[in-house]
């Protein structure tokens, strides 16, 4: 039953501090053991993590801070810095990817299933998102996850130097919460499952 109070207890903490209750090796592990564990469709293991720590993480919302800016009209644009900057005080970020030349090339050998590919790949990074969210929750930490791609990705991997062939898929700021999640409504299992025998 561990395993699903971890998942029981994942959260979304979208206040977070700059302290972590773990050490960047052990978040670097984190990270590792997800990808060796996550599944993914034909075993293609096209799944890319990045981890962001200091300079890099702050560099990265200052990248979308600055996106949003440009976009986002002046007069409303206080709330959205509040919120990046409440990313931005986090402790370290987990950028996920996924690459595409490996995509693209099963995409060409088995071209019957040339639709779904992309479709497999989503569904691997969302396993290795729930993986890393989870096991950085169990360990006491706030995690929140974000969706600033497509208008980020070219600055980011330009800014740091990722292959082309990785697409952005999601950010996840983390760090020691500093309030409680928002409270959850659950549609009842029962309502959502049909059991067949």
């Amino acid at each position: 039953m561990e395993f699903f109070e971890a998942l029981k207890n994942r959260r979304t903490y979208y206040f977070i501090s700059g302290k972590s209750t773990i050490s960047d090796e052990e978040i670097i592990k984190i990270a590792e053991n997800a990808l060796l564990c996550a599944p993914t469709a034909f075993n293609s293991q096209s799944v890319r993590v990045a981890v962001l720590f200091g300079e890099n993480h702050n560099k990265l919302w200052s990248i979308v801070k600055e996106t949003l800016r440009k976009i986002v009209p002046p007069d409303n644009f206080a709330g959205t810095e509040a919120k990046i900057n409440s990313f931005d005080a986090g402790y370290a970020t987990v950028l996920f990817f996924d690459d595409t030349e490996i995509t693209k090339g099963l995409q060409e050998k088995f071209p019957s299933y040339k639709d779904n590919f992309p479709i497999w790949a989503q569904q691997s990074n969302g396993m290795a998102q729930l993986i890393i969210w989870s096991a950085l929750e169990a360990e006491g930490l706030g995690v929140n996850i974000q969706h600033y791609n497509p208008i980020i990705d070219d600055e980011v991997k330009e800014v740091f130097d990722f292959p082309k062939s990785w697409q952005l898929v999601a950010q996840m700021p983390f760090g020691l919460p500093t309030a409680g999640p928002d409270a959850k409504s659950v549609v009842p299992a029962s309502e959502r499952i049909r059991v067949l025998k």
